[in-house]
C-alpha cells in the first residue's frame, strides 16, 4: 500500500453562497496517479485547486475542514504559500508559456527561488526538459519565443516548468482537452513516467483516459465525492450506482 500525500477531511468550499464542494474526504496516495473525474461543474478542478490554494486567489471563498499535505496542515495561518506551490505544482487545461524564450520559461521559477548560477540553471533547465520528455525536440531552440512552439509542445513546456522548482505533488487540470491525439498521447505516457518521482493529481473529462492512466479515480458529482478506489475497481465494480451509471455513459 502506498503512503497517503494529501489528505482531504471534511472538505467544505463555499463561493459565496454557492456550497460548490460538500465534505469531500480523501486520501492522495505517493507516487501514483490520481484521476478526478465527472459530469461538468461537479466541483473536481475546484478540489483540486484547494489542493495548493489556489482557490485563496478568487474573492468571496470560503473554506472549512482540513487539508493535509506530508500531516501538516496546509490552510495553518503560518503557511508560506509561495512555498506550499512550490512543493504542490500545477498545469492548467490551456498551456500557457509566458512569453519568454523556453529556457527562461523552465529557469523562471528556479531563479525566483534564489538560484542564479547559470551553470545550475543550465543543468536544471535540460533536466527538467528531459523529464518533461521534450528535451530532444527543443534542444535547439532554446533562445526561441516558447509562443512559437505547437500547443502539445507549449504544454509539455508547462509540465517542465513545473517540475523545475522539485515539486513534490504534481495537479493537472485537464492538461490534454485542448490538444490533438498524438499530443494527448506523449501527455498521458509522460504522466505514466512522473509517477515514478511525483504524486500526479489530474482533473480529466476523458474517461477512457483516467481508466489508461490513473492508480486511483474519484467520482465526483455536483459538489460530493461519490465514490473513490483503485481506478480498476472503480471502472469495473463500482460500489455506486451514480458511479456506474456515469460510467457506462447513461448520463453526463
Amino acid at each position: 500500500m502506498l503512503a497517503n500525500k494529501i489528505t482531504a477531511e471534511k472538505l467544505n468550499l463555499y463561493y459565496g453562497e454557492n456550497h460548490a464542494l460538500k465534505s469531500v474526504s480523501m486520501n492522495i496516495r505517493e507516487k501514483a496517479v490520481t484521476a478526478l473525474i465527472g459530469p461538468s461543474g461537479c466541483g473536481k478542478s475546484t478540489f483540486l485547486k484547494t489542493l495548493n490554494r489556489m482557490n485563496d486567489l478568487v474573492p468571496g471563498v470560503r473554506i472549512e475542514g482540513k487539508v493535509t499535505l506530508d500531516g501538516e496542515d496546509i490552510y495553518d495561518p503560518a503557511v508560506d504559500t509561495t512555498l506550499l506551490r512550490k512543493k504542490v505544482g500545477m498545469v492548467f487545461q490551456q498551456p500557457n508559456p509566458f512569453p519568454m524564450s523556453v529556457y527562461d520559461n523552465v529557469a523562471y521559477g528556479p531563479r525566483i527561488h534564489g538560484i542564479k548560477n547559470k551553470a545550475k540553471l543550465d543543468e536544471i533547465v535540460e533536466k527538467s526538459l528531459r523529464s518533461a520528455a521534450i528535451f530532444d525536440e527543443l534542444k535547439d531552440r532554446l533562445k526561441k519565443s516558447a509562443l512559437g512552439l505547437s500547443g502539445g509542445q507549449q504544454q509539455r513546456l508547462c509540465i517542465a516548468r513545473a517540475l523545475a522548482v522539485e515539486p513534490e505533488v504534481l495537479l493537472m487540470d485537464e492538461p490534454t482537452s485542448a490538444l490533438d491525439p498524438i499530443s494527448t498521447l506523449k501527455i498521458e505516457d509522460l504522466m505514466a513516467e512522473l509517477r515514478n518521482d511525483y504524486t500526479v493529481v489530474i482533473v480529466t473529462h476523458n474517461m477512457q483516459q483516467a481508466a489508461r492512466i490513473s492508480d486511483y479515480t474519484a467520482f465526483f458529482l455536483v459538489g460530493e465525492m461519490v465514490e473513490f478506489g483503485t481506478t480498476d475497481d472503480i471502472f469495473a465494480r463500482p460500489k455506486d450506482k451514480r458511479t456506474e451509471d456515469y460510467i457506462t455513459g447513461r448520463f453526463g
